[in-house]
């Protein structure tokens, strides 16, 4: 679980990186990798989510 964490935190700072060269510089491409990032950030969520639920058990 540590180490889905640890991706989690990557991937959350490739977004942050990538949605503020869109917002700040109207970068397209910038938004095109903060959207996929933002998709597998949505992958990796679930994943804790299951992962958190069954070390509660």
């Amino acid at each position: 679980m540590e180490e889905l964490v640890n991706k989690i935190k990557e991937q959350v700072s490739v977004f942050i990186e990538n949605a503020d060269l869109q917002v700040e510089k109207n970068n397209k491409a910038a938004g095109t990798r903060a959207r996929k990032a933002s998709l597998d950030l949505e992958k990796m969520l679930k994943e804790f989510r299951k992962a958190s639920v069954e070390a509660g058990k």
